[in-house]
C-alpha cells in the first residue's frame, strides 16, 4: 500500500470509528428507555373470553387500580374462542415490550396438555407475571331440577342417561376435563355443550338450555341469588368461606375431587426482565390493597399474587398433572 492509500485509510478510520461509538452511545439510552420509562403509553389486556366471563369481570374490577398504579390507561380487549387459544396466540405473537398482556385462566395449562398442536409454545412465547386470583369452582344446576344435593342430581342423571346437558366455557377447558372425570366417577353419562366463555355458560344454565355447570362464582353467583340456578357444592377440598353452608364435592360423596381455578397475568416471551419485574411489583401491590381484596371477596374469589418464577412452576406442574389426568380418562389430544 502506497503512502497516499495509507493516509486515506487512516483518515477513514478516524471518521468511521467515532461515528460508530457515537451511534452505540445514542442507542444505549434508547434501549434503557424501553425499560426505565416503562410504561409510557396505554397497555392492552387481552382477555381470551367473552364479556361477562370470570376473566372479564376480574380484569374490569382491577382495571382502575392498575391504571392508577401504572399511571397509564388500560385497554381491555376481549378475544374469545378456541378455548382461549385465539387470545393467547395474539399475545404470544405480539411485540415483546410489555404493552400486550394476557389474562388467562387454568385453561392455559389444560390446552397445553390436551391439544396436539398449539400455534405458540407456552415456555418460549409466553412470559408469566403473576397469579391474579384463585377460587374454587361451583357445581350448580338449573333451579327447576328436583335435586337439592349432589347425590340427588347423580340419581337424576342415572335415571336419564345422555339426557342431561352440561355447560362449559369451551371444549378442552378445565371445566370440560373436570366434568369428564367426575362423570366417570359418578357413573353417569351427560352431553357436553361448550360455550364461548363462562358468562354464556352460566346464562345457559339459568335459562334452562343446559342443566349443569362447574364455573367460577364470579359468573354464576348472580344467577344463584336470582333463584334461577341452585348451587350444590363447591370445588375446593375445604369449604369456601364465601359459601360456608355449601358442602364440597369431596364431602358430597367424591373424596379427593378438587376443582379450583386460577387466573393469571402473562405477557409476550422475551419481554425484558425489568419490565416483567415492574409489572409483577405493581400488580402484587394492587392485589394487597384492602379495598381490592374486599371487592374480590364479594365476587367469590381471592387475591393471589406471587413471583413470576412461582407462576412458571405452577404452569409446568399443572401441565404434567393434566396430561396424566387425560391419560387416565382416555382423552386423546385434539
Amino acid at each position: 500500500m502506497n503512502s497516499n492509500a495509507t493516509r486515506r485509510a487512516r483518515v477513514a478510520r478516524q471518521i468511521v470509528w467515532p461515528a460508530l461509538v457515537l451511534a452505540s452511545l445514542a442507542a444505549a439510552p434508547a434501549l434503557a428507555q424501553t425499560t426505565t420509562d416503562y410504561p409510557n403509553r396505554p397497555i392492552r389486556f387481552i382477555v381470551p373470553a367473552a364479556p361477562g366471563s370470570a376473566q372479564d369481570i376480574i380484569v374490569r374490577l382491577l382495571q382502575p387500580y392498575l391504571e392508577k398504579s401504572l399511571r397509564q390507561p388500560i385497554i381491555v380487549d376481549n378475544r374469545s374462542g378456541a378455548s382461549t387459544t385465539i387470545g393467547a396466540d395474539a399475545v404470544a405473537k405480539a411485540t415483546p415490550d410489555g404493552y400486550t398482556l394476557l389474562v388467562e385462566p387454568t385453561t392455559l395449562t389444560v390446552s397445553a396438555a390436551l391439544k396436539a398442536k398449539l400455534p405458540y409454545d407456552i415456555e418460549r412465547d409466553l412470559e408469566p407475571i403473576t397469579v391474579l386470583v384463585k377460587n374454587p369452582l361451583l357445581l350448580a344446576i338449573n333451579a327447576k331440577l328436583p335435586a337439592r344435593t349432589t347425590m340427588e342430581f347423580v340419581a337424576l342423571a342415572k335415571a336419564a342417561p345422555g339426557k342431561i346437558n352440561y355447560a362449559t366455557p369451551g371444549a378442552a377447558s378445565q371445566s370440560h376435563l373436570l366434568f369428564e372425570m367426575w362423570s366417570a366417577r359418578a357413573g353417569i353419562k351427560m352431553q357436553h355443550i361448550p360455550y364461548r366463555g363462562g358468562g354464556p355458560a352460566a346464562l345457559s344454565v339459568a335459562a334452562g338450555e343446559t342443566q349443569l355447570a362447574l364455573l367460577s362464582p364470579v359468573v354464576i353467583t348472580n344467577h344463584i341469588e336470582a333463584g334461577t340456578v341452585r348451587a350444590l357444592a363447591t370445588g375446593g377440598l375445604v369449604r369456601d368461606p364465601q359459601f360456608p353452608n355449601l358442602p364440597t364435592v369431596a364431602e358430597a360423596g367424591f373424596p379427593g375431587f378438587e376443582a379450583v381455578q386460577w387466573l393469571g397475568l402473562l405477557t409476550t416471551g422475551r419481554t425484558p426482565k425489568a419490565i416483567v419485574q415492574k409489572l409483577n411489583h405493581e400488580v402484587n401491590r394492587v392485589l394487597r390493597d384492602p379495598d381490592v381484596t374486599a371487592k374480590l371477596a364479594l365476587q367469590g374469589t381471592m387475591a393471589a399474587g406471587g413471583s413470576p418464577e412461582e407462576f412458571r412452576d405452577l404452569i409446568a406442574a399443572e401441565i404434567r398433572n393434566w396430561k396424566e389426568v387425560a391419560r387416565n380418562a382416555n382423552i386423546e389430544p385434539q
